[in-house]
């Protein structure tokens, strides 16, 4: 029976290529044999009944997870864009190069001796790329700072971001992106607001006013590194509720605008800061002074140096664990973080070209064709990687054999699962209970298009290795519903 199963699985699936002709004039030959009967007729519904796919490309690949048998594709070896996706060649890299335990570092030294409570010099605080720096973690180092009995620094806090390159954007993110929480500048010194780990970000909290006033704005965490412009206004109960945040370029001056009707529920939105090294230091200045260390100067960047006198060091979470919030959420700053830590240990130099070059190589280890890749960040943001779907499928088949495979499944998300560090991205989707743990897959989304890669378990007890790549479409967001179809006929 688990044989006849696969047999229609693979029977029917090339009905995918017979229905998709106007995606690609010159497709190659599925790799699968006659289609047949009802099941093919169900595929072919799907994909001809759908007009978000007229005049799009879909790019389809699908392997046996047992051997890694190319069992259907179509234009599978044709270059698409491949959105978050990416994340899995990353994620990949990154555990191979810097290994599960690896963690990142932040430390505190002291230019200067401390005199009777004095520390007379400059205090620095020295990022070494760690995207899950809390304020509770700047509260724990000014607690350690004061039992070594440390009262005041005497001259400037210095935050030091120079383990990484001073480029804070990938080469393709546009300033329409700048502000928003996806688009956060990537440095070696950086903080999160909250356990989403969204490095360089603040929460902006919104909550309506009197009627005819100005809204209720607070920032998290609280911090004077932003200065908020309130221009909105609070409306009666049937008014629009259309608020807009901005935050000027090359500022911290954030703008809210609109309105917000007086029963409205609190809004929250995520805003990048300019220049996160400060915004850092600030949130750790704001620290020390909380807890009796008066630091007399004022913030600046700079760099440390060997022969400082290191005070206290912190350590993030191993990155088995971080791989969680960076698989689950799609958290773009974690790739971008990843890639360059990766240049920086493996060629001293955190920067895109180098940590790229280290990506490119490692996954070549693995077995992936890179010469077929164009990669250009490591988070899936820019519209001009390209990758073909073929590679993603046989990336996540030669994964199953790597050490750190267990972590890698694990992080993906799980579709229909509500508790977002499971279900990540894939909560709100193939949530019937007859797929309950059985696809675990990586998402991906940019303007025109949608993509979707991982595992799905098969009725017959077998596990098949997906990727469909839709690319050009009018809507991004239709697009999921091709794929879910698609993945629900694989579980069958």
């Amino acid at each position: 029976m688990k044989q006849k199963t696969t047999a229609i699985i693979i029977f029917s699936l090339v009905t995918i290529l017979a229905v998709i002709p106007f995606f690609h004039t010159e497709e190659p030959p599925a790799r699968a044999v006659e289609p047949s009967g009802e099941f093919s007729t169900e595929i072919s519904k799907v994909l001809t009944n759908e007009p978000v796919l007229d005049g799009a490309l879909a790019g389809v690949s699908i392997r046996s997870a047992e051997d890694g048998k190319l069992l259907y594709e179509h234009i599978g070896d044709t270059r698409l864009q491949p959105a978050s996706v990416l994340k899995m060649f990353t994620a990949a890299a990154a555990l191979s190069v810097l290994g599960e335990e690896y963690r990142f570092t932040t430390e505190v030294l002291a230019d200067g001796k401390i005199d009777s409570g004095t520390l007379v010099g400059d205090l620095f605080l020295r990022g070494m790329g760690d995207p899950t720096l809390l304020p509770a973690d700047f509260n724990e180092m000014a607690k350690r700072l004061k039992r070594k009995g440390i009262k005041k620094v005497a001259g400037d806090l210095v935050a030091d971001d120079s383990w990484y390159d001073n480029v804070r954007y990938s080469e393709d993110l546009t300033w329409n992106d700048e502000h928003q929480y996806y688009g956060a500048q990537v440095s070696a010194l950086t903080a999160s607001p909250n356990l989403d780990f969204d490095a360089g970000t603040v929460i902006v909290n919104i909550l309506p006013g009197k009627k005819g006033e100005s809204a209720n704005i607070s920032l998290e965490p609280d911090t004077d590194y932003l200065k908020i412009i309130n221009e909105t206004r609070t409306v009666d109960s049937k008014g629009k509720h259309e608020v807009i945040i901005e935050r000027e370029h090359g500022s911290n001056n954030i703008l809210v605008s609109g309105t917000i009707p007086v029963n409205a529920h609190k809004t929250r939105e995520w805003v990048a800061v300019w220049e996160p090294s400060l915004y850092a230091g600030s949130l750790f200045k704001k620290s020390l002074e909380e807890h009796g260390i008066k630091v007399v100067g004022k913030i600046i960047t700079g760099r440390a140096t060997e022969t400082m006198t290191r005070l206290i060091s912190h350590k993030s979470m191993p990155l088995a664990d971080l791989m969680i919030p960076f698989m689950k959420l799609s958290n773009n700053g974690h790739a971008e973080v990843l890639v360059k830590e990766m240049g920086k240990v493996v060629h001293d130099e955190g920067s895109w070209d180098e940590g790229l070059k280290v990506m490119d190589a490692e996954l070549s280890r693995v077995g992936i064709d890179t010469s077929r890749l164009v990669l250009r960040d490591g988070s899936g943001i820019s519209h001009a990687h390209l990758i073909p779907a073929n590679e993603i499928t046989k990336l996540l088949y030669l994964a199953q054999k790597e050490k750190w495979f267990p972590t890698f499944q694990h992080s993906l998300p799980v579709a229909g699962v509500e508790d977002r560090m499971v279900g990540g991205t894939m909560r709100n989707r193939l949530k019937e209970e007859h797929l309950k743990d059985r696809v675990s897959a990586k998402t991906g989304t940019l303007t025109g298009v949608s993509t979707l890669a991982g595992y799905v378990k098969t009725d017959s007890g077998d596990t098949l290795i997906f990727s469909v790549l839709l690319n050009n479409l009018l809507d991004d967001r239709d697009g999921r519903k091709v794929e879910d179809q698609i993945v629900r006929l694989l579980a069958r």
